[in-house]
């Protein structure tokens, strides 16, 4: 299992931790586990992880901090672990720059579902068109793919969440095109939305006021009635030097 893909689990409960290395390397990975923060950093610094489950409630700094913090350096695939389902903790993992989240309690499998869909994504990214441009402009807006921020038609730089950011590098790659929520979620996060999730609605709603956009008449991101959402406008891809 040397060239395995290699997970790091962050966990301040033994039991879990135990249990999903088990699964995890049963079904072909590699495994490290942590209890907290500290144990965390010190296994990024000695070896590559492809992955990180990190548990939102652990011992000093949590989940949230530690995703924020690891998101400054680097864009490491992250799935929270959640103990609480209500939707706002969902929405703050995915703006802290988390991929995707799972609440406690869940099946090992669901859990290894979500990390092949992630390592997909991430994988298929990589080899996306956009991966090779360092800068996409739209409505007289840049985003910059390197710093993985935007600037305003003054210049001004405008800091995006993860998120934000992955949602707005979508609307960019299928300008002009209606994407409906189970699209969005699909295209961002690797997963389809339950009758409940707003998550993307609010993070829409967030994302425009970035732009500046007027919450009724918006008019880069579009609502569609009963359709979904567009980013209208033509785009252009700058490709790296």
């Amino acid at each position: 299992m040397e060239n395995a893909t290699n997970i790091l689990i962050v966990d301040d409960d033994r039991d879990i931790r135990t249990l999903l290395q088990d699964y995890l390397e049963t079904n072909g990975y590699r495994t490290q586990g942590s209890g907290d923060g500290s144990g965390m950093w010190k296994l990024l610094d000695e070896s590559k992880p492809d992955l990180i489950v990190l548990d939102l409630n652990l011992p000093g700094e949590d989940g949230l901090t530690l995703c924020r913090k690891l998101r400054a350096h680097s864009n490491l695939p992250v799935i929270m672990l959640t103990a609480r389902s209500e939707p706002l903790d969902r929405i703050l993992g995915l703006e802290m720059g988390a991929d995707d989240y799972l609440p406690k309690p869940f099946e090992p499998r669901e859990l290894l579902a979500r990390i092949r869909s992630v390592l997909r994504r991430t994988t298929a990214s990589a080899a996306s068109g956009t991966e090779k441009a360092s800068q996409i402009r739209f409505s007289g807006w840049i985003l910059d793919l390197t710093a993985r921020h935007l600037l305003n038609p003054q210049g001004t730089v405008i800091m995006l969440s993860g998120a934000e950011f992955r949602l707005l590098k979508v609307f960019l790659e299928h300008p002009n095109r209606v994407l409906n929520r189970d699209q969005l979620l699909n295209l961002t996060q690797g997963r389809d939305a339950d009758p409940f999730d707003r998550s993307i609605d609010i993070q829409i709603s967030r994302l425009r006021q970035k732009l500046g956009e007027d919450a009724r008449l918006p008019q880069i991101i579009k609502t569609v009635r009963n359709g979904g959402y567009v980013l209208a406008g033509p785009v252009a891809v700058e490709p790296s030097a």
